[in-house]
């Protein structure tokens, strides 16, 4: 991570993501008619939501386990899509070049999803604890008005 991510949109995985979610909208459009509210539909949700999953990700990494959940739920849209990928293929909707560019577009996601999720501390922006220094509640202690005693 060498360039500075101002944005979710400056990730590479997110570009990967939004790239190949474009491709899958233009060869589903020559999909038939029957096909627009089953595979059609599912396949562009699922390519879809790769790239949102990790936009959710990228705004929630002031909590790791949050950002590794919600990365975790883009590698899950990932698989989808390659199932999507091999049920176009079986139908002859797409051919195995078509297929195969794909299926290795959605490994290289994969693989950068992995890498995230295995390290999310480089992404993490986690503020510092803050202890109070001792010095600190001393003077605070110090400064406390004095309660009078009860007299019950």
């Amino acid at each position: 991570m060498s360039e500075r991510i101002m944005s979710f949109r400056d990730l590479r995985v997110y570009q990967a993501a939004f790239k190949l979610q474009q491709r899958i909208f233009k060869t589903t459009k020559s999909f038939p008619r029957e096909e627009i509210y089953s595979l059609t539909d599912q396949f562009r949700r699922a390519s879809r939501s790769i790239g949102a999953n990790i936009s959710e990700a990228w705004q929630k990494r002031r909590y790791p386990a949050s950002f590794v959940s919600k990365l975790s739920d883009s590698d899950g849209e990932q698989a989808e899509t390659q199932h999507w990928i091999g049920t176009a293929l079986a139908c002859d909707y797409i051919n195995q070049a078509e297929c195969d560019e794909m299926l290795d577009q959605c490994a290289e996601i994969g693989r950068m999803l992995g890498s995230m999720m295995a390290a999310p501390e480089k992404f993490c922006r986690v503020p510092p604890a803050r202890r109070p220094s001792p010095s600190s509640v001393l003077r605070r202690q110090s400064s406390a008005p004095s309660r009078p005693a009860s007299s019950s």
